[in-house]
């Protein structure tokens, strides 16, 4: 045997121990040592699979993803179990994903400690399970609570797997001594694959279909999921299995699953930043300053982490409003079965307002989320100078604005950072770290660490207007309102960009955010040089008609009272027709092909100079902000890795043919697009010299 896997007879049954920290993936190591040590069952009564360390098999060994598997492959040491002449009994604490949970399912018994939970989430990398799972779940749960678990993705609690059938029984106290104890009373082998086929239930089918098809919109792997776990109903199981690993080897061969699989570890590769080795701060209590949307959301994503939280606002009403929203956000969560009432007013509590700027005096770090003006931001970060100590680490929650010209106004500009949240907060998972020319690499680790805390997908970004994804986000806005003044209309732009994968359309998204945030931006830049006035004159016109977007009822679209459905506007149309003729623009019609083709060169082009300027480390940290932060379809991987799909070659020649027929201000190709054109680089491979 082994060391990390190791066998021990103990009450007449044999324990298979298998120690591969952290979380127990079934390496090859793993696997072989599991098959060797099945063939010592003798004389045992029964065999108990058991994992030391915080859980059963966590799933897959990602090191291994994209490679041909040794032998003996999961399939392999599943059969193996399979045909271990006693029963086998799967010890299951922790977590039992993917891979894991297929080898459970192919034990012949599944004891389940109360507190873990197992699932099958393969299709947030575009694939399913491939060993079996969805031909063995379904003989245990019916195809409805399978798909379910498939196309859903999210673990199941212990109490929910025995009450479906996958798991046999939930322990308490001991799981190695309950499995052992489980085991002896079992005298027949029980092979899931030996079970009847499920039986077909289609409303409930139907209705697990429907969810998955909103919620995964564009994925195909939802199909090719649905067609394996429907195989194990119409086909014999070994047939079942062949199915399955067709459909499989399908969808991983594929750009989708390739670009899911690239987020996956682009999301792991965030954090880690070239040079760093400081060790972060400790971090007991965290400021707020601003109780609106962003500073309550703020506030309550470290409070849901066990952080104390110390909120303040300058306007006493401003923050009993935050506050009272912030508690009905919780009280909601506790009602929909998200938390317990209990625990979110625990998560209430730890938030406690504050009186005036000295309650600072004792926070580690502190967030400002104040209004986006740059004088508001140096006036409160003046108090933060004054009532902070000197080892506290001050943020700024800016959205745009220049990250070291806010530093400069400190006594101290090397604890200044940017930590950019995006709204809600509390809810999305992005997380823009903006590192300043005089930040500490104490205060840079120390914000990751938070971020890491909170749960958050951090990506560093350099200073510059926007930053990362904002600064990429006014090409695509701008291209979308071109489109608009050409000749689309505007259902038509948000169309083109929904079918694309993204969220929702540019437009929309603009009367989301309202037309006011864009328009008062703008008033601080030079027409033509940061911004093309074409693409944002009709937002001018209707801001200063009152249609400020969804908030006022109407914008570029109408909403009526209580439902954000966006609905074209007559007025607006001709409003957008007289427009283009008073700025001497011919309309045409302009094909959602060309719409999504312009956006996406416009995202790509902007990233390939960010990237080159050194703004961003990695172009992959670009695909996790706009994957996390933006909508952009995950099984496209994000703008730099869908640019590696079309090719460096394929992109420099349509920004040459819109340079040609536009002019240069917007369409000069990035210098790094050209330099992987030319050497056939991609954009995954580059590294900033």
């Amino acid at each position: 045997m082994s060391e990390i896997v190791t066998t021990e007879i103990r009450d007449e049954c044999l324990i298979v121990r298998v120690n591969n920290p952290p979380v127990n993936a079934l390496g090859h190591a793993v696997r072989d040592g599991v098959v060797n040590a099945l063939k010592e069952a003798g004389d045992a009564k029964g065999v108990v699979l058991h994992c030391e360390g915080r859980t059963f098999f966590a799933g897959a060994d990602i090191t291994e993803f994209g490679k041909p598997p040794k032998s003996p492959s999961l399939p392999d040491m599943i059969e193996a179990l399979e045909t271990c002449p006693v029963p086998v009994v799967a010890a299951i604490h922790g977590m039992a994903l993917g891979g894991g949970l297929e080898t459970a399912l192919g034990c012949d018994y599944r004891l389940i400690d109360r507190k873990a939970r197992v699932g099958f989430p393969e299709i947030d990398l575009g694939i399913f399970p491939g060993a079996g799972g969805t031909q063995r779940a379904p003989r245990l749960t019916g195809i409805a609570a399978t798909l379910a678990m498939t196309l859903d993705g999210k673990p199941v609690s212990a109490a929910r797997a025995v009450d479906i059938g996958l798991c046999d029984e939930v322990s308490d106290g001991d799981i190695l001594e309950n499995a052992i104890a489980f085991a002896r009373q079992q005298s027949v082998k029980r092979r899931i694959r030996d079970l009847p086929a499920p039986a077909m239930d289609q409303p409930a089918i139907d209705a697990e279909l429907a969810k998955a098809a909103k919620a995964r919109r564009g994925q195909i792997a939802i199909e090719k999921a649905t067609e394996a776990v429907l195989a194990s109903a119409s086909l014999p199981f070994e047939q079942g299995l062949e199915k399955e690993r067709e459909l499989f080897l399908e969808l991983i061969g594929g750009s989708q699953s390739r670009a899911m699989r690239h987020l996956f570890f682009s999301e792991r590769l965030s954090a880690k930043v070239d040079g760093l080795n400081a060790t972060p701060k400790s971090l007991g209590l965290i400021g707020v300053v601003g109780s609106g949307t962003m500073g309550g959301g703020i506030a309550m994503a470290f409070a849901n982490a066990g952080f104390a939280v110390r909120l303040f606002d300058a306007n006493a009403d401003a923050l009993a409003a935050g506050l009272e929203k912030i508690r009905s956000l919780y009280m909601a969560s506790a009602a929909k079965g998200r938390t317990s009432e209990a625990e979110a007013l625990d998560r209430y509590d730890r938030i406690q307002p504050a009186d005036n700027w000295e309650a600072f005096a004792a926070c580690d770090l502190i967030i400002e989320a104040v209004f986006e003006r740059m004088d508001v931001k140096k006036a409160v970060f003046a108090e933060l100078d004054r009532v902070a100590r000197p080892d506290a680490i001050l943020a700024t929650n800016t959205s745009y604005l220049d990250l070291d010209v806010i530093a400069a106004g400190t006594k101290d500009p090397t604890r200044v950072l940017g930590m950019h949240f995006f709204s809600p907060a509390n809810v999305m998972r992005l997380l823009e770290i903006v590192r300043g020319a005089k930040t500490s690499d104490t205060a840079l680790a120390t914000a990751l660490d938070a971020a890491k805390k909170i749960r958050k997908v951090p990506v560093v970004s350099g200073v510059c207007h926007g930053f990362i994804g904002n600064r990429m986000l006014k090409g695509y806005g701008r291209e979308a309102g071109l489109c608009m003044m050409e000749g689309a209309a505007p259902q038509d732009v948000d169309k083109a960009l929904f079918d694309f994968g993204m969220p929702m359309g540019p437009l929309a998204m603009a009367d989301l955010a309202g037309l006011d945030i864009g328009y008062d931006n703008r008033r601080s830049m030079t027409a033509g040089e940061d911004y093309e006035p074409l693409a944002s004159v009709l937002q001018d016109r209707l801001v200063e008609m009152g249609r400020k977007g969804q908030k006022t009822g109407a914008g570029i679209y109408n909403y009526e009272p209580g439902d954000r459905t966006p609905q074209p506007d007559p007025v607006v149309t001709a409003l957008i027709e007289e427009l283009a003729k008073e700025h001497g623009v011919k309309r045409r019609n302009v094909a959602s092909e060309e719409i999504v083709e312009r956006c996406m060169l416009a995202l790509i082009n902007e990233g390939a100079a960010i990237l080159s300027e050194g703004i961003a480390q990695r172009s992959s940290d670009i695909d996790v902000v706009y994957a996390n932060g933006y909508g952009f379809p995950r099984y496209r991987g994000g703008p730099m890795c869908y640019a590696d799909e079309l090719g460096a070659a394929h992109i420099l020649e349509r920004l040459e043919h819109y340079q040609e027929k536009y002019g240069p201000k917007w369409w000069t190709p990035s210098p790094l697009i050209r330099e992987l054109a030319e050497t056939g680089g991609t954009f995954g491979q580059w590294k900033k010299g």
